[in-house]
């Protein structure tokens, strides 16, 4: 039985998500909230197995009540978010945070939840089931300030100081407040330039945000070829995500864009709706994007970037990074038969362990590593 907690301002929403929940054999409504202060107190007095927090909440944001969830007492968290770009923007940060997964609300309300009961449903059960273990943020000493919570431990009446970063919040507004972690990046020799042959390919898709943040900040400006990446996410949110990489990496990043030239120290992410495949010759090679049926429900699908990079053999590095079921293993293995390197994330950080598991037991994979391990490892394969 997954125990849930529904965080809304909106009665009709906490209404509608009760009685979806209550409907299925597998769930059970612990309670609901009516703003992020509410829920971070219901939160630490109730345990619940999984959250459904929306983001723009008054008295305390979702992003706020989220950041203080995760540092007292993590736990599944699926955000509800509007497609708007200041939604979208919140949402990357939601996911950043420790969020596992959103639902997007069309025109920035469910006004007809019968159209994503199942989204939301398959969304709850895979979050419920996800690693949250490496979910926390990384908040910079110069960005902290005090606050008072509840604390878990003395009960939901009970207070204690922690730290949070600054942020100004308004009853129906999230400001997303930009912050550039230090992180120690992986080194690359200055005097090692590449043929510009080499291209990185990636694939992910739940907890792929965050798992692409803690990858791509490790990454140096100088890599020397170009990265390719799917993850799943539906129109709307890709930009936001890249503009969010770009920020806080040093590597460039950015949304991919039909016929945009792959450059070496630059990252491309296909845009929500579009699959992405690479075309070209020797170390000239370009974006083509499509909407072509969705491929296993996806769109865009891993394997149509794979397949699309396997004519470039053994100048690819093909990742497969967290996310459920199996897309991007079919493409993975055919570019391991041409001679391409193949690196899955172990299941020991994984969010969910879905696609790299499918690629781990078909025993393909050059290297299984945490997380943390796999921008040393690209380095390292993009220079042989």
């Amino acid at each position: 039985m997954i125990r849930v907690l529904i965080a809304d301002d909106s009665a009709f929403m906490r209404m509608v998500l009760s009685n979806l929940f209550t409907t299925q054999s597998d769930f059970e409504v612990v309670g609901t909230a009516i703003n992020g202060k509410d829920a971070v107190e219901k939160t630490m007095r109730l345990k619940p197995d999984l959250l459904t927090m929306d983001v723009n909440m008054p008295v305390m944001d979702g992003l706020m009540a989220l950041e203080i969830i995760m540092k007292e007492a993590p736990l599944p968290v699926v955000m509800l978010s509007s497609v708007t770009k200041e939604g979208a923007d919140a949402t990357v940060r939601a996911l950043e945070l420790g969020a596992v997964d959103f639902i997007s609300k069309t025109g920035g309300a469910i006004s007809r939840i019968d159209d994503i009961e199942a989204e939301i449903l398959e969304k709850c059960h895979i979050a419920a089931g996800a690693n949250i273990a490496l979910k926390k943020s990384y908040v910079p000493d110069n960005q902290k300030k005090e606050t008072l919570v509840s604390s878990q431990a003395a009960g939901p009446t009970a207070y204690k100081r922690i730290q949070l970063p600054e942020r100004r919040s308004y009853p129906q507004e999230t400001t997303v407040v930009p912050f550039k972690p230090v992180i120690k990046r992986v080194p690359l020799p200055s005097q090692y330039m590449g043929d510009g042959r080499k291209l990185v390919a990636i694939g992910t898709s739940t907890g792929g945000p965050k798992a692409l943040q803690n990858l791509i900040m490790k990454l140096p400006k100088n890599l020397p070829c170009g990265v390719v990446i799917v993850q799943h996410m539906p129109a709307g949110f890709t930009k936001s995500l890249a503009e969010r990489l770009d920020t806080i990496s040093e590597i460039s990043v950015k949304e991919a864009e039909n016929h945009d030239i792959i450059e070496a120290g630059h990252v491309y992410i296909a845009p929500g709706d579009y699959h992405m495949t690479v075309e070209g010759a020797g170390g000239l090679r370009r974006i083509a994007l499509n909407q072509e049926p969705p491929l296993a429900n996806h769109r865009p699908a891993v394997d149509v970037l794979f397949n699309s990079v396997v004519q470039f053999g053994r100048d690819v590095v093909s990742v497969i990074l967290t996310g459920m079921g199996s897309d991007g293993s079919a493409g993975m293995k055919k570019i391991k038969n041409a001679g391409g390197y193949i690196i899955a994330e172990d299941a020991s950080t994984a969010v969910v362990y879905g696609m790299p598991k499918a690629v781990a037991d078909m025993g393909i994979a050059d290297e299984i590593l945490p997380l943390q391990n796999i921008a040393h490892a690209i380095v390292a394969a993009v220079q042989k």
